[in-house]
């Protein structure tokens, strides 16, 4: 671990509500917990709102739903389901902090560390199409920068940082020491006016006011690290310690985009990941643990979590791996658990039975089931009279006839048994003398059809057990009045 600042530990999570929490954002919350929790420090939850037009409550709602269903708690910010904070430098959501803001900005012009512009996008498109001709870097040329008063008959367009010209050199936990030139990117718009601040400059004021510490965040903000830096030192705040962490990849290599639904956090809900999986998956996006363990508590990753143990390169995401993480936390769930959870589901897809035929069902299909959606799946057969095409009950070179022959061998065998006698070890035992010398598919291919409609099934002894003696005569029968017609 890097040598931490006497200083109680502060870090912060400030998504913003212009749309679905992704797995991305799911993952610099979950490194940002950890750090704060093995430093006894505080994590902080801030919503970045100022963005009138795109800031939707629920999504708001949404990021707090998934936050608390992975279990990451935070010690300070919004209290879901309601307006109100915890904690002690709020507000916590920015649309409420705008006062704020303002007093710096209005001191940033006052120093002159800050300046009205007054070109218009025109004039900057103009200026950027000559730059380029000039084989120029595409930055604002400060033409406003020293403007003794306000052009004749022109209003302020924004307002812009002074960016002095220096080298900004910091050391970042994960990187190293990192170096910008400010030469190359000019003076940058902080605010539209001092009543509407913009990313760069409400991020700085935040994080000073909330006396954060550390900020772990995306390496996609690296480049607005060295403009933040400035900033503080030009309010004469702390600089914080900075950590940007890879990003995530498809495994083609490119970027995992937030505009698709499938990186939205709870889609994996939907999809029937556990939310203790999910956190273990995310945790392995980009560190490694100094052994060979995969499968971690969440307080084993606390006390395992190194934030220097992060790797720079990007971190593949391998739904093969998340598939493996989640059946190994199913392993650890009763029958009786994942049916509680299966429940609500069956219920989406119209379906209402009682939870010990669901346990039964979850025991058949387990050994296939990779998610509780795929419990659903492959259990919906249990409770619909399958339906497929006749020729799916012939096996191999079988003659129809054949399977005629087999599956009224079964129904008869079937009969015989008693209700109260109709268990796994006496079903098998009926089945097995079926069988007798035959091969065991010309048996059991037709009477898992039979019973399943499925290509491709759990046991079809299992299935039966599940079934119950009733209902496999009677899918047993339809497909002999399939073979029949």
């Amino acid at each position: 671990m890097p040598n931490l600042p006497e200083k109680q530990v502060r870090v912060r999570m400030a998504p913003s509500p212009t749309g679905s929490l992704h797995i991305g954002g799911a993952r610099t919350a979950l490194f940002n917990w950890l750090f704060a929790r093995q430093n006894g420090g505080v994590f902080v939850l801030r919503i970045e709102d100022t963005d009138k037009e795109r800031s939707e409550k629920k999504y708001e709602a949404e990021i707090l739903e998934g936050f608390s269903w992975l279990g990451i708690d935070w010690d300070e910010g919004p209290i879901a389901n309601s307006n109100e904070d915890k904690g002690s430098y709020g507000p916590y959501r920015q649309s409420d902090r705008l006062p704020t803001y303002k007093k710096y900005l209005e001191q940033l012009l006052e120093k002159g560390g800050a300046y009205y512009c007054y070109c218009t996008k025109e004039d900057l498109e103009a200026e950027k199409q000559d730059m380029a001709a000039r084989g120029l870097p595409p930055k604002y040329s400060g033409h406003c920068r020293n403007l003794k008063e306000p052009p004749a008959g022109k209003v302020p367009q924004v307002i812009r940082f002074r960016v002095p010209e220096t080298k900004i050199e910091f050391k970042d936990m994960i990187r190293g020491k990192v170096i910008f030139d400010s030469t190359l990117f000019g003076d940058i718009v902080i605010a539209k006016d001092v009543e509407s601040p913009l990313y760069n400059f409400a991020v700085v004021v935040d994080d000073a006011e909330m006396k954060i510490t550390h900020v772990i965040r995306g390496e996609e903000h690296l480049s607005n690290t060295p403009r933040q830096i400035l900033m503080q030192k030009a309010l004469g705040f702390d600089e914080v310690i900075y950590a940007h962490i890879p990003l995530i990849l498809n495994d083609d290599r490119s970027k995992m985009s937030k505009r698709f639904g499938d990186v939205a956090l709870l889609s994996y809900r939907e999809k029937g990941y556990l939310p203790d999986a999910i956190l273990n998956f995310i945790a392995l996006l980009g560190w490694h643990p100094k052994g060979n363990q995969e499968v971690f508590s969440k307080e084993e990753l606390i006390k395992e979590f190194d934030i220097t143990r992060v790797q720079k390169g990007g971190a593949i995401f391998s739904y093969a791996k998340l598939d493996w993480l989640n059946k190994e936390y199913l392993k650890t769930m009763s029958d009786a658990e994942i049916a509680d959870i299966c429940g609500p589901m069956f219920i989406e897809e119209g379906i209402r039975s009682e939870k010990t035929l669901l346990e039964k069902i979850v025991s058949v299909v387990r050994s296939r089931a990779t998610t509780i959606r795929s419990f659903v799946d492959m259990g919906k057969f249990f409770f619909d009279l399958p339906d497929y095409e006749e020729t799916l009950l012939i096996w191999e070179d079988a003659t129809k006839k054949d399977v005629v022959a087999i599956l009224k061998e079964i129904l008869s065998s079937i009969v015989e048994i008693s209700d109260d006698n109709f268990s796994r070890e006496v079903v098998l035992a009926e089945i097995t003398k079926i069988i007798g010398i035959r091969k065991r598919g010309e048996v059991l291919w037709p009477l898992r059809v039979a019973l399943s409609g499925l290509v491709s099934s759990p046991d079809p002894i299992d299935i039966m057990t599940a079934l119950g003696k009733e209902e496999s005569l009677r899918r047993i029968e339809n497909a002999l009045q399939k073979l029949n017609k």
